[in-house]
Formats: C-alpha cells, structure tokens, sequence
C-alpha cells in the first residue's frame, strides 16, 4: 500500500465569518493572504470578533491535505511541532482518531494558531502565529521519519526555513520518496522566490500552486506559468478558482473543471485538491482523473466552514471517488 508523510506547521485553525472587509483593513491585513503575527495581535484581533461565531479545527496547510488523504483510505503520517498544551493534545488526538501517524515533537512556546477571516464572499485572510510550530529544527529531522513512504509533500509555509527544508528533502529522496509542494501564499513565494526556484529544480517532482502563487513564481499568467514550473517538475498543478485547474505531465496539458458547490468558505480548498490529486497518483491513475478527484475534493470543502467534513459528506466524497476510478 502507498503510503504519504507530511511535513508542515501544525496550527489549530480559528474560523470567524466577518459581515464585511473592515476588521481586515483595520488590522492592516491583505484580503485574500497570509499575515505572520505575534500573539498579541492575535488576542487583539480575537476580542475585535468576540461578537461574532467561530469554529475550531487542527490545521495548516500540509496537515489538512494529509487529512484528506487519510479520509480517503491512505496510509498517513505527520511531521509538526506542538506544545504540551490543550490546543497540541487537540490537534495529537484529532490525528489518531483520523487514522494518521502522528509525529508530532514537542516545542517551547505555545501551540501555533491561525485565525481565518471568512468574508461573504468565501474569500479567507489569515492571521497566523506559528507559535512553536516555528521551532521545528533541521535537528529535529532524522532518516528513520521518512521510511517506508512513498510521498513527501510538503506546504510552502515552511519554505521561510530555509535549512529545514533543504535537509528534509534531501532525507526524502535518499528515501525513495516522491515530493511534492504546495506553493502556499503569493507572499511567500515572493519572500523566497531564489530559494524556492532551488529546491523546485533539484527536488520536487510535484508542485500545486494558485493563480497568484504562479504568478509570483513566474511572472506569467496561469497558462504559460504552467508550461515554466513544469520545465523542472515532473507534474506541475495551476489552479484557477472558478474556472477549474491545469495540470502538465509528460509534455501534456490537461484543463480540469469544477463541480457545482454552494461556496460558504474557501479554507482548505487547495489543500483537499491537492490530496485528492496525490490520492490518484498513489492509485497510478491518469492525470485527469487525479485532477477530478481534485476538483471534487475542493468543491465539497468550500461548502464548509475550515477544512474538515464529517462522515456523509465523506461518505459520498468517497462513493464518487470509486465512480471516478473505474471510469464511471
């Protein structure tokens, strides 16, 4: 059986749907981006909302795609760094009863937090303090973590550690293992863009990127910007909203579309596409069928709020997953 490990910042994600776009401008956020914070900007920001609902789920990036997958039937294990506190025994807990080998080390400083401003138009903004979810350490990472796995994947948050990366990929492929990254946030990439071109040209078979990630990449448009990340990937993902996603393997272009959703928020969309996508390829199915899996993926996670679904939805995720595998 194929199995994927992931690496990334374990968070505990605070949803809070917001009437309108003010609370972002006041707290100088980017509509749409991802705003490193300290915690006092977080408690500032939590009391800005206390009137408003909020929901609480274990997050990040690379920890909702290994979610998915594990949802899915996958083999799963993830690598983070949490406190010994009630938000790290949340999100440790949360891992086994969905089936996914944790290795979650223990860190100094509270446990990660991202607050996700949900605006009436599915748009999400963050507010994120790593917490100790920043102190995992090219130290931390040893040989034996990535045995028996076939994928690495990787989020583009933890492209900002720049040593942690590096090492981790290369423990990776001296393991046998496919990588693939998420490219995150267009502002990461911009901070980074030397660094990221490294690594993408001498390890990652697979990169997932957005329209704006792409473009802060390349410089292109999402068409062309495909055809750029693809000359140093095997397998290269643009997704483009509304209008579905594009995938290049093997000098083939292929267009996948979306399926008809009732968008209440868009949290974790790109991260249940991409495992999805990663399920397929575990499965060898073709490139189409991994992007419809994909695109199934996101369109069920938009109609929640944060990232998670509950056990019909995923029922029914699964039942069209087994139609879309034979062909059907």
């Amino acid at each position: 059986m194929v199995k994927v490990l992931g690496m990334g910042n374990a968070l505990v994600d605070i949803m809070i749907r917001i009437e309108d776009e003010s609370i972002i401008n006041e707290f100088d956020l980017l509509k749409g981006g991802m705003k490193l914070v300290d915690a006092g900007f977080i408690t500032k920001l939590m009391d800005s909302c206390s009137h408003l609902p909020l929901e609480r789920a274990p997050g990040g990036s690379a920890a909702n795609t290994i979610n998915g997958l594990a949802n899915l039937g996958v083999e799963t294990g993830f690598i983070g760094k949490v406190a010994d506190d009630g938000f790290g025994k949340f999100m440790h807990d949360d891992m086994l009863i969905n089936r996914i080998n944790p290795t979650l080390l223990k860190g100094v400083a509270p446990t990660g937090i991202a607050v996700a401003l949900v605006t009436p138009d599915s748009e999400r903004t963050f507010a994120v303090n790593l917490g100790c979810a920043i102190e995992l350490s090219p130290e931390d990472i040893v040989p034996e973590m990535f045995q028996g796995y076939d994928y690495f994947h990787i989020e583009g948050y933890l492209v900002q550690n720049h040593d942690l990366l590096r090492k981790s990929v290369i423990l990776a492929k001296q393991s046998g293992a496919k990588i693939s990254l998420d490219l995150a946030s267009f502002d990461v990439v911009q901070e980074n863009l030397e660094f990221l071109k490294e690594i993408i040209t001498g390890y990652i078979d697979i990169v997932f990127a957005n329209e704006d990630e792409a473009r802060a990449f390349t410089g292109l448009e999402p068409e062309f910007a495909l055809h750029e990340i693809a000359k140093n990937s095997e397998v290269s993902i643009v997704k483009i909203g509304k209008k579905g996603s594009l995938i290049k393997h093997m000098g083939e272009a292929h267009t996948i579309g979306v399926i008809e959703a009732n968008s209440i928020d868009t949290t974790g969309a790109g991260d249940l596409y991409a495992a999805g996508f990663l399920y397929g390829l575990s499965k060898k199915l073709a490139m189409k069928q991994c992007g419809e899996i994909g695109a199934l993926m996101a369109g069920r996670v938009i109609e929640v709020l944060g990232a998670k679904m509950n056990i019909p939805v995923w029922k029914e995720i699964n039942d069209r997953v087994s139609a879309i595998e034979s062909g059907a």
